[in-house]
């Protein structure tokens, strides 16, 4: 299974990262949409997973959790905006996601993958490379994480 994972657009869905998503299983999104239309767009891609990020208004926003657990192919997640937003309890979370900072980062704590995938429309510094990240889930339920710049 392979998951895109993606955040803070800011209305903006790059043609790269489409691209890149095309095929994808699902497609998780932490947050500062900006814009219901990108997550049409997304939704046409892939199911998607969404969290509300700090720039998420309006009534289509109020949707979306400012948290949110699932599971993919037997990976467990969490995912927020903001690596603030986060709860504590995380038993049996594998993979624990987050936004907010448009700085791709990815590392392990406590045997647990700490992703964030940056921005793939507006990266800071600025004059870097817009990312995004891709997971790939074995029918095990094991997984790997490619960082990708567009």
């Amino acid at each position: 299974m392979r998951i895109g994972v993606i955040s803070d657009t800011h209305g903006r869905l790059r043609v790269e990262a489409a691209e890149r998503l095309a095929g994808v299983d699902f497609i998780l999104h932490a947050g500062d949409l900006d814009d219901w239309e990108i997550l049409d767009a997304l939704e046409r891609i892939a199911p998607v997973y969404a969290v509300r990020g700090n720039n998420d208004w309006g009534g289509w926003a109020q949707e979306l959790p400012q948290v949110m657990r699932f599971s993919l192919g037997g990976v467990s997640f969490c995912m927020a905006h903001r690596r603030e937003s986060i709860p504590w309890g995380l038993d049996g979370v594998d993979v624990v996601i987050c936004g907010h900072t448009h700085q791709y980062s990815q590392e392990w704590i406590m045997k647990r993958l700490w992703l964030n995938p940056g921005s793939c429309s507006f990266p800071r510094p600025y004059r870097t490379a817009p990312t995004m990240a891709m997971l790939t889930v074995e029918e095990d339920g094991s997984f790997s994480v490619e960082k990708i710049e567009l």
